[in-house]
């Protein structure tokens, strides 16, 4: 099995995609009732999804990987500026690993069918990952590991996600409709495309 070296290039989109999960991640510092059951409503999921369509899986889980391991060596860049390994043990760092499985996931499905149709299937695929993974997590942590709020069942946890859900179905369609444009004016004759293809 081969590894391919990362380019200049490529670090420097991925950067790109780390910078902007960090942005995406603090909206609620300006809009702090953006928080419905403890869980913050958040541009991370439409970043993630981003990240799939536009670098591909390779890099676009690459970037996620490295969000998430800046955050838990102590940057603040999750949501709510938190950052530090104790993130681990938080209902909601299901929703943080998820987003390297969402952009692997979406950047397979766009490598293997660039069409239109496919980049909305993707961006919609990425949100429903997202959802299964990161609120099956968060109800396994208050059962498990985490103090459960009174009344606590799998419906209620489930039920919190309503709030997020029409917000992160429109952006999952819009960052599928942003990419298919971005990839047919721009970076199908980039070079950060040519060089992918030329490796």
């Amino acid at each position: 099995m081969t590894f391919k070296k990362i380019t200049p290039l490529e670090i420097t989109m991925g950067s790109l995609f780390v910078a902007m999960m960090a942005v995406g991640a603090n909206i609620t510092s300006i809009a702090p009732f953006m928080v419905v059951g403890g869980v913050p409503i958040t541009l991370q999921t439409f970043f993630a999804i981003l990240a799939g369509l536009v670098l591909g899986s390779r890099l676009g889980a690459f970037s996620m990987l490295v969000y998430m391991l800046l955050g838990l060596a102590g940057t603040p860049i999750f949501a709510q500026f938190k950052g530090g390994a104790s993130v681990i043990l938080t209902p909601t760092f299901g929703f943080i690993l998820s987003f390297i499985l969402v952009a692997f996931i979406v950047g397979k499905l766009i490598e293997s069918n660039r069409g239109f149709r496919m980049y909305i299937i993707a961006g919609l695929t990425g949100m429903v990952i997202n959802y299964l993974f990161g609120t099956n997590w968060m109800y396994a942590a208050y059962r498990l590991w985490f103090e459960a709020p009174e009344g606590l069942s799998y419906a209620l946890v489930w039920s919190w996600m309503v709030a997020p859900l029409p917000k992160d179905i429109i952006l999952s369609v819009f960052a599928g409709i942003f990419a298919f444009r971005l990839e047919k004016r721009v970076l199908s004759r980039s070079k950060f495309r040519l060089q992918g293809k030329a490796s």
